[in-house]
Protein backbone atom coordinates (compact mmCIF):
# COMPACT_ATOMS: atom_id res chain seq x y z
CA UNK A 1 0.00 0.00 0.00
CA UNK A 2 1.19 3.26 -1.09
CA UNK A 3 1.36 5.73 2.22
CA UNK A 4 2.32 9.40 1.71
CA UNK A 5 3.24 12.04 4.27
CA UNK A 6 0.61 14.32 3.54
CA UNK A 7 -2.27 12.35 3.35
CA UNK A 8 -1.13 10.82 6.64
CA UNK A 9 -1.65 14.61 7.82
CA UNK A 10 -4.75 15.27 6.39
CA UNK A 11 -5.85 12.04 7.95
CA UNK A 12 -4.78 13.47 11.62
CA UNK A 13 -6.33 17.03 11.23
CA UNK A 14 -3.17 18.88 10.95
CA UNK A 15 0.48 19.25 10.96
CA UNK A 16 0.11 20.86 14.68
CA UNK A 17 -2.05 17.83 15.42
CA UNK A 18 0.89 15.58 14.23
CA UNK A 19 4.01 17.18 16.12
CA UNK A 20 2.35 17.19 19.38
CA UNK A 21 0.98 13.30 19.40
CA UNK A 22 2.89 10.94 21.67
CA UNK A 23 5.36 8.58 19.91
CA UNK A 24 3.19 5.70 20.38
CA UNK A 25 0.44 7.20 19.37
CA UNK A 26 1.34 8.38 15.97
CA UNK A 27 2.80 4.67 15.36
CA UNK A 28 -1.30 3.22 16.19
CA UNK A 29 -2.68 6.61 14.01
CA UNK A 30 -0.41 4.89 11.20
CA UNK A 31 -1.80 1.06 11.64
CA UNK A 32 -5.23 2.73 12.21
CA UNK A 33 -5.01 4.67 8.95
CA UNK A 34 -4.01 1.48 7.00
CA UNK A 35 -6.77 -0.40 8.42
CA UNK A 36 -9.30 2.18 7.22
CA UNK A 37 -7.70 2.23 3.65
CA UNK A 38 -8.12 -1.60 3.72
CA UNK A 39 -11.74 -1.54 4.60
CA UNK A 40 -12.59 1.63 2.58
CA UNK A 41 -11.59 -0.36 -0.83
CA UNK A 42 -13.46 -3.34 0.74
CA UNK A 43 -16.92 -1.00 0.44
CA UNK A 44 -16.33 1.56 4.02
CA UNK A 45 -15.63 5.23 3.31
CA UNK A 46 -13.95 7.61 5.40
CA UNK A 47 -14.98 10.49 7.03
CA UNK A 48 -12.84 13.53 6.09
CA UNK A 49 -11.14 14.63 9.06
CA UNK A 50 -12.70 18.16 8.80
CA UNK A 51 -15.71 16.18 9.85
CA UNK A 52 -14.50 14.59 13.03
CA UNK A 53 -16.75 14.35 15.66
CA UNK A 54 -15.40 11.74 17.67
CA UNK A 55 -12.16 11.21 19.23
CA UNK A 56 -9.41 9.58 17.24
CA UNK A 57 -9.31 6.96 19.75
CA UNK A 58 -12.77 5.96 19.60
CA UNK A 59 -13.34 2.16 18.00
CA UNK A 60 -14.81 2.04 14.09
CA UNK A 61 -18.40 1.24 15.39
CA UNK A 62 -18.45 4.50 16.89
CA UNK A 63 -17.39 6.46 13.72
CA UNK A 64 -19.40 8.07 11.16
CA UNK A 65 -18.65 6.68 7.82
CA UNK A 66 -19.69 8.01 4.64
CA UNK A 67 -19.75 11.59 3.48
CA UNK A 68 -20.32 13.31 6.87
CA UNK A 69 -24.26 13.80 5.85
CA UNK A 70 -25.77 10.71 5.73
CA UNK A 71 -26.56 8.97 9.07
CA UNK A 72 -25.25 5.89 10.52
CA UNK A 73 -25.50 2.51 9.12
CA UNK A 74 -27.60 0.60 10.57
CA UNK A 75 -26.23 -2.10 12.11
CA UNK A 76 -27.67 -5.79 11.65
CA UNK A 77 -28.88 -7.50 14.88
CA UNK A 78 -26.58 -9.93 16.60
CA UNK A 79 -28.54 -13.60 16.65
CA UNK A 80 -29.51 -14.54 20.52
CA UNK A 81 -26.36 -16.47 21.37
CA UNK A 82 -23.31 -14.84 19.10
CA UNK A 83 -20.63 -16.51 18.13
CA UNK A 84 -16.98 -15.03 16.78
CA UNK A 85 -18.00 -15.66 13.30
CA UNK A 86 -21.26 -13.75 13.92
CA UNK A 87 -19.08 -11.21 15.11
CA UNK A 88 -16.75 -11.11 12.21
CA UNK A 89 -19.40 -11.13 9.99
CA UNK A 90 -21.88 -8.49 11.58
CA UNK A 91 -19.24 -6.45 13.52
CA UNK A 92 -15.99 -6.59 12.43
CA UNK A 93 -16.34 -6.74 8.71
CA UNK A 94 -15.04 -6.74 6.17
CA UNK A 95 -11.43 -7.19 8.80
CA UNK A 96 -9.67 -6.95 5.36
CA UNK A 97 -6.35 -6.85 7.72
CA UNK A 98 -6.74 -9.33 10.04
CA UNK A 99 -7.85 -11.93 7.83
CA UNK A 100 -4.55 -11.13 5.49
CA UNK A 101 -2.35 -11.79 8.68
CA UNK A 102 -3.83 -15.35 9.29
CA UNK A 103 -3.88 -16.08 5.99
CA UNK A 104 0.10 -14.90 5.28
CA UNK A 105 0.31 -17.24 8.71
CA UNK A 106 -1.27 -20.31 7.45
CA UNK A 107 0.17 -19.93 3.75
CA UNK A 108 3.48 -20.06 5.24
CA UNK A 109 3.15 -23.16 7.72
CA UNK A 110 2.47 -21.44 10.85
CA UNK A 111 1.31 -23.14 14.10
CA UNK A 112 -2.40 -22.89 14.33
CA UNK A 113 -2.12 -21.05 18.05
CA UNK A 114 -0.35 -18.28 15.81
CA UNK A 115 -2.32 -17.99 12.57
CA UNK A 116 -5.60 -17.62 15.67
CA UNK A 117 -3.16 -14.45 16.82
CA UNK A 118 -2.65 -13.14 13.73
CA UNK A 119 -6.78 -13.39 13.07
CA UNK A 120 -7.92 -11.87 16.36
CA UNK A 121 -4.63 -9.49 16.93
CA UNK A 122 -6.38 -5.85 15.89
CA UNK A 123 -10.19 -7.13 16.08
CA UNK A 124 -10.74 -4.85 19.23
CA UNK A 125 -10.23 -1.64 17.02
CA UNK A 126 -13.95 -2.22 16.57
CA UNK A 127 -14.68 -0.88 20.50
CA UNK A 128 -11.15 1.11 21.22
CA UNK A 129 -7.78 2.41 19.31
CA UNK A 130 -5.47 3.07 22.30
CA UNK A 131 -3.41 0.01 23.52
CA UNK A 132 -4.83 -2.17 21.26
CA UNK A 133 -2.74 -4.80 22.18
CA UNK A 134 -3.86 -4.48 25.62
CA UNK A 135 -7.16 -4.24 24.63
CA UNK A 136 -7.31 -6.97 22.38
CA UNK A 137 -5.71 -9.63 24.37
CA UNK A 138 -8.35 -8.54 26.99
CA UNK A 139 -11.24 -9.53 25.12
CA UNK A 140 -10.29 -13.15 24.01
CA UNK A 141 -8.45 -14.00 27.02
CA UNK A 142 -11.37 -16.24 28.32
CA UNK A 143 -11.61 -17.90 25.28
CA UNK A 144 -7.93 -18.62 23.94
CA UNK A 145 -4.73 -20.12 24.89
CA UNK A 146 -2.92 -18.30 27.21
CA UNK A 147 -0.61 -18.38 24.40
CA UNK A 148 -2.52 -16.24 22.15
CA UNK A 149 -3.60 -13.48 24.47
CA UNK A 150 0.04 -13.10 25.72
CA UNK A 151 1.40 -12.70 22.29
CA UNK A 152 -1.64 -10.10 21.27
CA UNK A 153 -0.63 -8.35 24.43
CA UNK A 154 2.81 -7.80 23.31
CA UNK A 155 2.83 -7.03 20.09
CA UNK A 156 2.01 -3.67 19.93
CA UNK A 157 5.37 -3.21 21.66
CA UNK A 158 7.00 -5.66 19.37
CA UNK A 159 6.53 -3.20 16.06
CA UNK A 160 8.88 -1.41 17.00
CA UNK A 161 11.92 -3.14 17.56
CA UNK A 162 13.44 -5.07 15.08
CA UNK A 163 13.91 -9.55 15.10
CA UNK A 164 16.65 -10.27 11.88
CA UNK A 165 16.27 -13.46 12.82
CA UNK A 166 12.67 -13.92 11.45
CA UNK A 167 13.74 -11.09 8.61
CA UNK A 168 11.57 -8.26 10.93
CA UNK A 169 13.00 -5.06 10.05
CA UNK A 170 12.29 -1.72 11.70
CA UNK A 171 9.52 -0.85 9.21
CA UNK A 172 10.87 1.73 6.74
CA UNK A 173 7.42 3.60 6.82
CA UNK A 174 7.62 4.73 10.55
CA UNK A 175 10.81 6.69 8.97
CA UNK A 176 9.26 7.89 6.30
CA UNK A 177 5.94 9.26 8.48
CA UNK A 178 7.58 9.58 12.12
CA UNK A 179 11.01 10.76 11.11
CA UNK A 180 14.53 9.35 12.38
CA UNK A 181 14.03 10.55 15.66
CA UNK A 182 11.57 8.46 16.80
CA UNK A 183 11.16 6.63 20.00
CA UNK A 184 8.74 4.32 21.75
CA UNK A 185 7.07 5.37 24.55
CA UNK A 186 8.49 4.38 28.37
CA UNK A 187 6.06 1.72 29.14
CA UNK A 188 6.38 0.17 25.55
CA UNK A 189 10.23 -0.23 25.58
CA UNK A 190 9.39 -1.80 29.05
CA UNK A 191 6.98 -4.11 27.74
CA UNK A 192 9.42 -5.39 24.89
CA UNK A 193 11.88 -5.85 27.44
CA UNK A 194 10.12 -7.89 29.45
CA UNK A 195 8.82 -10.02 26.33
CA UNK A 196 11.91 -10.28 24.46
CA UNK A 197 13.28 -12.73 27.45
CA UNK A 198 9.61 -14.55 27.97
CA UNK A 199 9.60 -17.82 26.68
CA UNK A 200 6.53 -17.35 24.47
CA UNK A 201 8.54 -14.41 22.99
CA UNK A 202 8.20 -15.74 19.43
CA UNK A 203 4.93 -16.06 19.14
CA UNK A 204 4.01 -12.15 20.01
CA UNK A 205 6.82 -11.61 17.52
CA UNK A 206 5.05 -13.86 14.71
CA UNK A 207 2.39 -11.55 14.99
CA UNK A 208 4.78 -8.80 13.91
CA UNK A 209 5.77 -10.64 11.09
CA UNK A 210 2.62 -11.36 9.74
CA UNK A 211 1.10 -7.74 10.56
CA UNK A 212 3.52 -5.73 8.56
CA UNK A 213 2.80 -7.51 5.41
CA UNK A 214 -0.87 -7.75 5.37
CA UNK A 215 -1.79 -4.43 3.93
CA UNK A 216 -2.62 -4.92 0.36
CA UNK A 217 -5.36 -3.31 -0.89
CA UNK A 218 -5.92 -6.04 -3.68
CA UNK A 219 -5.58 -9.39 -1.41
CA UNK A 220 -9.16 -11.57 -1.38
CA UNK A 221 -9.55 -13.29 1.57
CA UNK A 222 -12.34 -14.81 3.83
CA UNK A 223 -13.18 -16.31 6.88
CA UNK A 224 -13.94 -19.47 5.36
CA UNK A 225 -10.22 -21.11 6.19
CA UNK A 226 -10.51 -20.59 9.44
CA UNK A 227 -13.49 -21.72 10.92
CA UNK A 228 -12.07 -25.41 12.18
CA UNK A 229 -9.37 -23.55 13.70
CA UNK A 230 -11.18 -21.29 15.55
CA UNK A 231 -13.24 -24.55 16.39
CA UNK A 232 -10.53 -26.13 17.95
CA UNK A 233 -8.74 -23.44 19.80
CA UNK A 234 -11.56 -20.43 20.31
CA UNK A 235 -13.42 -21.87 23.70
CA UNK A 236 -17.09 -20.36 22.47
CA UNK A 237 -19.80 -20.04 25.05
CA UNK A 238 -22.97 -21.51 24.59
CA UNK A 239 -24.71 -18.51 25.96
CA UNK A 240 -22.93 -16.70 23.50
CA UNK A 241 -19.87 -14.44 23.54
CA UNK A 242 -21.80 -11.20 26.13
CA UNK A 243 -23.86 -13.74 27.17
CA UNK A 244 -22.06 -15.47 28.88
CA UNK A 245 -20.74 -13.48 32.95
CA UNK A 246 -17.14 -13.74 31.66
CA UNK A 247 -14.88 -10.89 32.96
CA UNK A 248 -15.21 -9.73 29.70
CA UNK A 249 -18.46 -10.38 28.95
CA UNK A 250 -19.40 -6.41 29.07
CA UNK A 251 -17.11 -5.97 26.34
CA UNK A 252 -18.23 -8.11 23.69
CA UNK A 253 -22.05 -6.57 24.56
CA UNK A 254 -20.59 -3.41 23.65
CA UNK A 255 -19.64 -4.13 20.39
CA UNK A 256 -22.54 -5.86 19.85
CA UNK A 257 -24.37 -3.04 20.99
CA UNK A 258 -22.97 0.02 20.19
CA UNK A 259 -25.71 2.30 19.69
CA UNK A 260 -26.75 1.54 23.56
CA UNK A 261 -26.77 4.88 25.11
CA UNK A 262 -26.06 3.76 28.31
Amino acid sequence: MQIDRRTILAALGATAAFETMPSEALADALEHYLNDQLDQTAGAQQVAAAERTVRRGAGSLFILRGDGVAPLKQLEPMPPNPTLLDFFRLRFAPANHVLQSATRALKTGMSEETILACLLHDIVLSLIKPDHGWWGAQLIEPYVPEKVSWAIRYHQALRFYPDPSVGYAYPEMYYNIFGRDYTPAPHIEAAYKYARKHKWYMEARLITVNDLYSFDPNAKVSIEPFIDIIGRHFKQPKEGLGNDNSPVAHMWRTIANPDQPL
